[in-house]
């Protein structure tokens, strides 16, 4: 019988027909991310056809796509030998090298295919996210840009071109490049008009960038767009925070909080964690550690819960539970960033600071050049690193003594534990009265040493020459002081002091030795409340004794600037009195009120003002007003040299041995001598 061609071709192109439409649900399969139905699916086909082409690729693609991506490009090199020049074969051989992440293989396959077909717009996407991949970004966006030629408009390559400009700005922003990364996401908003995931990155780089104002205004127009405005809120609050307004921080993240209805569970947790944190930054800690501890309750041994019971610990000074959380921390992810510098951050507190600087060049060997873990090395760098400091003074008294000084320090770290200094300083006084003169010079050597996370001592021992109008005279000098953490928030320091009284040429002259022991007892609170107590007995070589006892108690009203106020009360008494040569009362008596204000050096201007006026008694006399002033105005020149000017003025009698009113100006600068510890081997080891 005679086959009629035409119908076989009809039956072969019906068959054809029918397969691909039987291979349709395995179609649907891929296009819907169903990857396990559609490898079961394909491999189903395979069973009956095991050659067809578009089933194997298919298979391959469904397994590739499934978690199996070494087994994809078996599939796919064995398609090659029997399709070597079908393009579309060599586009998802190349695929499947990205699917292994091998992005440098690929990048040299998808180079080849772009040369062969330049109009190809699978394979200039696929070349243009491989770049991506490698952090190639500037040729990526021209990759990307030839595929929306050939295909304008088309939705994956767009997605691709917004999330290549976020990887590039993020780049740049790494590289604390921070106009250029501004200019990038710029780009991508007139591309991508008011895009949420731009916005935020937007938002984010003012922040760390330091433009907080920027920052607001981002966040306002995150608020603008439709389900945003809880996300916008907590980056609000934020900003809020670093500009020190922590009641407005409070009441932004609470009112997030209050509106939370969602089901999202991300912006759930990240209200949720900044609510927290608001309560945290205002020493609200009661209410924060309720709500943390319903956390722990229903979501155990969850990072970000952790963190914030490790945030509450670290702001009561309780750096021992905090440390304990970020190892839990670590022990669930590894490469976590608030476990790893937050551990540096507690063991620094703790006195560990080999610990803190192992644990924050990890940090920095998973987050390359983080600003937060950056700054924290500085400083760490700067507790250690050499420094050359003097001082310049001049001071006179109503007793008309009056006096230049100068003093010389050069201290040495030779590691976190040991530091050795030299101090030099000569002394130029004199009574335009009496005329009295004299010169004192004092070279002292010593040492630092901790003994313990919680113990360190503190040495210095020298000697005076003093040159003086009736005689002349060396004699050693000693300082010696123990200085401990007892408890939590409280430091105790107990020493012992040998010094001749050198504060007027009338003193130098009679050759007074003062030996001291002393104790510094401070303790600080979780509710601002803080309470320091000196207590000094010294006996001296005229056969006089001495005890001092001076307490204060203080409140911290604001932490940044620190202002803090309080009362002051000093009890002196003396075993003999011997007014003419210098001031020894029975018994003396001050109380005072006091204010301090404080902004440390973290920026170029820094200064410290304190004023207190009072009461004082001397033995039986009638009581008198006393004031006392004390300030310094200082500029951070460079990161290694700092300047700053100072001045004090008192009429609190036990401040001068000589009378009732003393006065001092003067200027003093610091200079770091190397740009790092001595003892540092490499940025990142320490010995």
């Amino acid at each position: 019988m005679k086959i009629n061609p035409y119908l076989l071709l009809f039956c072969t192109t019906f068959s054809l027909f029918m397969f691909s439409q039987d291979m349709q649900k395995g179609f649907a399969y891929l296009e819907a991310g169903e990857y396990q139905n559609a490898e079961l699916f394909f491999q189903n086909i395979l069973n009956d056809h095991a050659q067809n082409k578009t089933a194997r690729l298919c298979f391959g693609r469904a397994v590739g796509l499934n978690g199996n991506p070494e087994k994809a490009t078996a599939i796919f090199i064995n398609l090659l030998e029997n399709y070597n020049d079908d393009f579309e074969v060599k586009l998802n051989y190349g695929e499947s090298l990205l699917w292994n992440d091998k992005f440098e293989e690929a990048k040299k396959y998808f180079k080849i295919l772009v040369n062969e077909e330049p109009k190809s717009f699978p394979a200039l996407l696929s070349y243009a996210n491989t770049l991506s991949n490698l952090k190639e970004y500037e040729n990526a966006l021209i990759y990307v840009d030839k595929a929306l030629v050939v295909k304008p408009n088309n939705l994956n390559a767009l997605n691709s071109k917004k999330y290549m400009y976020l990887g590039y700005a993020y780049q740049k922003q790494q590289q604390q490049e921070y106009t250029q990364a501004e200019n990038l996401l710029k780009e991508n908003l007139r591309l991508f008009n008011n895009d949420i995931d731009t916005l935020l990155n937007l938002a984010n780089l003012y922040l760390i960038s330091d433009q907080l104002e920027k920052a607001k205004e981002c966040y306002n127009l995150i608020a603008e767009q439709p389900g945003q405005k809880i996300t916008a809120l907590n980056g609000l609050a934020l900003v809020s925070h670093l500009n020190r307004k922590e009641k407005d921080a409070l009441k932004i993240s609470k009112e997030a909080f209050d509106g939370l209805t969602s089901m999202n569970e991300a912006q759930t947790q990240q209200t949720t964690e900044r609510y927290i944190q608001a309560l945290i930054w205002n020493k609200k800690y009661k209410t924060a550690r309720s709500l943390i501890r319903d956390l722990i309750l229903t979501k155990p041994n969850q990072n970000w819960v952790l963190a914030l019971r490790a945030t509450l610990n670290t702001y009561k000074g309780d750096f021992k539970k905090s440390l304990k959380d970020y190892n839990t921390i670590l022990t669930n992810d590894s490469i976590s960033f608030d476990g790893n510098l937050g551990k540096a951050n507690a063991q620094k507190a703790l006195g560990l600071y080999n610990d803190a600087y192992r644990a924050v060049y990890k940090t920095l060997s998973i987050f390359k050049n983080q600003k937060d873990a950056e700054n924290f090395v500085n400083i760490l760098d700067k507790q250690f690193t050499p420094f050359f400091e003097t001082k310049t003074t001049y001071s006179f008294d109503n007793g008309n003594n009056e006096a230049f000084t100068e003093t010389t320090n050069v201290t040495v770290p030779l590691s976190t534990k040991l530091q050795v200094n030299g101090l030099y300083s000569y002394r130029n006084s004199k009574n335009k009265v009496t005329t009295n003169k004299a010169k004192a010079n004092n070279l002292l050597f010593g040492f630092n040493y901790l003994l313990h996370p919680k113990i360190a001592i503190k040495t210095n021992i020298g000697v005076t020459d003093v040159n003086a109008k009736t005689t002349n005279y060396t004699q050693f000098l000693t300082n010696i002081v123990f200085k401990t953490k007892p408890f939590k928030l409280q430091t105790l320091d107990l020493g012992y002091k040998r010094e001749w009284q050198d504060f007027n040429a009338d003193l130098l002259n009679r050759e007074i030795v003062q030996n001291t022991l002393y104790a510094n007892y401070n303790v600080n609170s979780n509710f601002n409340l803080g309470w320091y107590t000196q207590y000094n007995y010294s006996w001296q070589n005229d056969s006089n004794q001495k005890h001092l006892l001076f307490t204060s108690v203080y409140y911290n009203l604001f932490d940044k600037p620190l202002l803090k106020t309080g009362l002051n009360y000093q009890y002196i008494t003396f075993k003999d009195q011997v007014p003419v040569i210098y001031f020894s009362p029975e018994k003396f008596n001050v109380v005072e009120v006091f204010v301090d204000l404080v902004k440390n050096q973290t920026g170029k201007w820094f200064y410290n003002l304190n004023l207190a006026t009072g009461l004082q008694f001397v033995e039986d006399q009638e009581r008198q007003n006393t004031f006392r002033f004390q300030g310094k105005l200082g500029y951070n020149i460079s990161n290694r040299f700092t300047a700053n000017l100072f001045g004090l003025h008192s009429d609190i009698a036990s401040a001068t041995a000589a009378g009732f009113n003393f006065s001092e100006i003067g200027f003093k600068l610091k200079w770091y001598l190397c740009a790092t510890p001595l003892f540092m081997k490499s940025k990142n080891e320490t010995h």
